[in-house]
């Protein structure tokens, strides 16, 4: 059974992310031990709350040395919210931060006058190329989104699908291995399942395939 590894630095939506890997027959592990990450076929970085915070949480966890040791070794790394903002170089928010450093760009305020934020609610993603993480979802494909940055740089080579809440914003991306959602596939119904089964696949092939 393919297997994933979900990091505990306390800032995720642990037990929602567990949950949904189990249901597309994933067998996944809440866990802060880096030896049971070094043993899974796929990492998971959740995340909700302020970047900063987050980051120094995964510091003190020595997880920033562990993803990169992860990429390194080919394994497939998928942030998921604010997650996915970890991979960044850095962020404007709360005066700022840097991040992983596993994606090149910088997380920044939602662009949206006039609009509430944060953006809470269902958006549709229109996919920017192929990747192995669109497998089997119609374009555009609504997920459901809750943050209040993101990265607004749409054209970088990463980008693999494009939201758009008063501007638009990075949703989904892919490269070498890494991969991200700005919104939440285990709250996003059965396209969000499919998403989770297309990077369970890409566990097991084990090697690179279409970003």
């Amino acid at each position: 059974m393919t297997t994933v590894a979900i990091l505990d630095y306390g800032m995720g939506n642990l037990r929602s992310a567990e949950k949904a890997f189990e249901h597309v027959g994933v067998e996944a592990k809440i866990t802060r031990e880096h030896d049971e990450v070094r043993a899974a076929d796929g990492v998971v970085l959740p995340g909700v709350g302020a970047f900063p915070k987050a980051m120094a949480a995964v510091r003190e966890l020595a997880f920033d040395g562990l993803l990169r040791e992860r990429r390194q070794a080919g394994v497939p790394i998928l942030g998921l919210c604010l997650g996915m903002q970890l991979l960044y170089e850095e962020s404007t928010e709360l005066g700022g931060a840097t991040g992983l450093g596993l994606l090149s760009g910088r997380i920044e305020a939602l662009d949206a006058p006039g609009l509430k934020v944060p953006h809470i609610g269902w958006n549709p993603v229109s996919w920017r190329r192929d990747s192995d993480l669109r497998e089997g979802l119609s374009d555009p494909c609504a997920f459901y989104h809750v943050h209040s940055f993101a990265n607004r740089a749409v054209d970088g080579d990463e980008v693999v699908g494009v939201a758009s809440y008063g501007s638009d914003f990075v949703s989904v991306v892919a490269a070498d291995g890494v991969y991200g959602t700005q919104f939440h596939p285990e709250k996003s119904g059965p396209d969000g399942l499919q998403l989770l089964r297309n990077f369970a696949a890409r566990c097991r092939a084990g090697s690179p395939a279409t970003a």
